[in-house]
């Protein structure tokens, strides 16, 4: 049986050694990265709250006709 611990220890060499080799953003290029996140996250928020209200408000009306035309 292999010994979990020598895998763990191998895996994490390997891990350390990988990170090493990434290129990290700037602190500049960090800041400007994370307000295109934000900036998207609430485009997109925005976007599925608006569907949403109307998907919701158009079926409901939708309901209210099939129902009084019955």
């Amino acid at each position: 049986m292999k010994n979990p611990f020598k895998t763990v220890r191998v895996f994490s060499g390997e891990t350390i050694t990988e990170l090493k080799k990434a290129s990290w953003p700037t602190k500049k290029e960090l800041r400007e990265y994370t307000i295109v996140v934000i900036v998207a996250f609430i485009v997109v928020g925005l976007f599925i709250s608006i569907s949403d209200f109307s998907l919701v408000n158009w079926v409901d009306y939708l309901t209210h006709q099939v129902r009084s035309g019955s």
